[in-house]
């Protein structure tokens, strides 16, 4: 791991943080940048925001909700884009000049005294106050490029609140890590706008707590939706600031989350310790960061994942309706692209730190995981994920594998740790229960009142003072040994240890696909594998699974108590097919 303080940040222009992480020969002309302007992007850029200018117009008036306002921030931006470039068919509208007013008015009664605004249920949240500025900076620097006497009551009115959300992020609190640098880039973006150094003040105070990444390129939340706010946010601070050594940690971090990209953009959260690891997101919100990089530094590797982006489906969505602002505001992103390196087609990356292992052979991708944070704590900010692993062909998806048992209702199998030897994948856990004996004497008392205490095994509290207690323990243990041969992987199963224990491995498959050899369970959406193979078939592409095994139809409650108790799980949307034994449970079964 390395964490770099600010006095040796200071000190330092050129960590070459990525170099284990790009493939050999990823610059494709060193130093040569690419002066010309991508014309055909930029116009099907201005095409995308006249579409989304035509929605905004039409919501324009609608009430706002005090908790749910960052569609305005964007709005505003791509009204802003929309009325100063010459090439949209608004632009110098009449119609944009009262929307930006309306927009900019609603925000100022949104705002707090303080500067901040609330979002959901974060209340005078600097963080989030940030997040909204990162649309409304660059809308006010195109705004100061054009001298339109029209807009002066917009660009008045969006300079009081620029300034007022300043000194709230200059003088206020964040929650997480990334809020730090989130903060730290609006405040750049604000002195770019308005050369208070005030605001350069705060940000050396954020940055002297020194900039967290480990080996593998991962910021603390091991999140891709936060790694894309501290990518973009140190892109922001290396170029206003003049620090070029930001740059680096943008370059290891973008180049370690190509390797979490499945094939339809979708990048894996099974690492992650926040809201995505159960809800991924698309590298095509990494759209910016890529082509940025891959134009400041004429990195062809970057180039080829930028052109990787806008061949996705939801390019146009999440991109080019949006982006218009941000191309207008910045010299770089309007240039041409880099040539491509070729991107690998063959890899196996093991993400040391995260327990994940990402692998790729052509067409099929797969990731085993056994990197979830102990002691498990279901909170925000920890990695709970018990997917231990994920497998694609194409259109045929196994969105994830996991196995539990009720043994004392503790729920899933999560690894301690991963261990990698050559193509052999080693996954291992130990569970203990515990029952508890008398009190010793001198540990009793006439009343009968003890303190009320976690149970040894964490599974729930009673005043019984467990910790005093002599145990007896039942334990157990789970091995799991994953072989890959060339894009076909041997799962073979070791459970031991209290007897007659119901195990299950739970495959869920995407929606929307046929199974075949299987019997369909109780629900709708349940179906177990009781002997011979499985086959999943999606379009033309398949995923065949087995041999199969029943011992019991007990798939209810699989999450364990930890959820249970108050009446959630986390079981994922498909369709799920069971695997059953008993312990002692010894069984293989081949995925390809």
């Amino acid at each position: 791991m390395s964490k770099i303080s600010r006095k040796e940040f200071l000190k330092t222009s050129g960590l070459v943080l990525a170099a284990p992480f790009v493939p050999v020969n990823v610059f494709s002309r060193s130093g040569q940048q690419q002066a010309s302007t991508d014309d055909a992007l930029l116009a099907r850029m201005v095409e995308a925001n006249d579409k989304s200018i035509a929605s905004l117009l039409e919501m324009i008036n609608q009430p706002q909700q005090r908790q749910y306002y960052r569609n305005l921030s964007g709005g505003f931006a791509n009204l802003t884009a929309g009325y100063c470039n010459s090439k949209s068919s608004y632009y110098k509208s009449k119609e944009i000049v009262p929307a930006l007013e309306t927009m900019i008015r609603k925000l100022l009664e949104l705002q707090y005294p303080n500067g901040t605004l609330d979002s959901g249920g974060n209340r005078l949240s600097p963080p989030d106050t940030a997040f909204l500025l990162e649309a409304l900076c660059p809308a006010a620097k195109i705004l100061n490029q054009h001298e339109f006497a029209e807009l002066s009551n917009a660009k008045r009115e969006l300079e009081k609140f620029l300034r007022n959300a300043g000194e709230g992020l200059r003088t206020g609190g964040v929650h997480t890590p990334n809020h730090r640098w989130v903060v730290c880039s609006v405040l750049a973006q604000l002195y770019a706008i308005f050369k208070d150094k005030a605001y350069l003040d705060r940000i050396e105070q954020w940055l002297a707590e020194g900039i967290y990444i480990n080996e593998d390129g991962q910021f603390p939340e091991r999140s891709r939706n936060y790694a894309r706010v501290e990518d973009l946010a140190f892109i922001h601070l290396a170029e206003i600031l003049d620090r070029p050594a930001l740059f680096d940690y943008v370059r290891k971090s973008l180049s370690s989350t190509f390797y979490y990209v499945e094939p339809d953009g979708e990048l894996v959260c099974l690492d992650s310790r926040r809201q995505d690891q159960y809800r991924p997101v698309s590298i095509a919100l990494f759209y910016i960061h890529y082509r940025y990089m891959a134009i400041h530094d004429n990195n062809g590797f970057f180039a080829a994942i930028t052109r990787k982006i806008e061949s996705l489906d939801n390019f146009d969505r999440y991109v080019l309706s949006r982006a218009l602002a941000l191309f207008m505001e910045s010299p770089v992103l309007s240039k041409k692209l880099p040539e491509s390196n070729e991107l690998p087609d063959q890899y196996t990356k093991y993400i040391v730190q995260s327990d994940l292992v990402r692998l790729k052979r052509g067409k099929v991708t797969a990731s085993i995981f056994g990197g979830t944070d102990k002691p498990l704590i279901v909170a925000s900010g920890r990695s709970t994920n018990p997917s231990f692993f994920t497998f694609r062909k194409g259109a045929a998806v196994l969105e994830y594998a996991r196995l539990s048992s009720n043994f004392f209702n503790m729920g899933y199998f999560r690894s301690d740790g991963l261990r990698k030897d050559g193509n052999t994948y080693t996954l291992s856990e130990t569970k203990e229960a515990y029952y508890y004996h008398p009190l010793p004497a001198n540990k009793q008392n006439e009343a009968g009142d003890y303190k009320l205490s976690e149970s040894v095994d964490g599974r729930f509290w009673s005043k019984m003072d467990f910790g005093s207690r002599p145990k007896d323990t039942l334990d157990l243990v789970t091995l799991i040994k994953i072989v890959e041969d060339n894009g076909v992987f041997q799962m073979d199963f070791d459970i031991t240890g209290a007897e007659n224990v119901e195990v299950t491995l739970e495959l869920c498959f995407r929606e929307g696909g046929v199974l075949q050899g299987v019997t369909q369970g109780r629900n709708d959406d349940e179906y177990f594998l009781e002997s011979g193979q499985a086959k999943y078939i999606s379009g033309s592409d398949s995923i065949e699974i087995g041999p199969g095994k029943f011992a019991h139809d007990n798939v209810s409650r699989m999450d364990g108590e930890v959820y249970s108790t108050h009446f959630g799980s986390i079981k994922g949307k498909g369709m799920h097919l069971y695997i059953t034994g008993l312990v002692p449970f010894v069984h293989s079964i081949t995925i390809k």
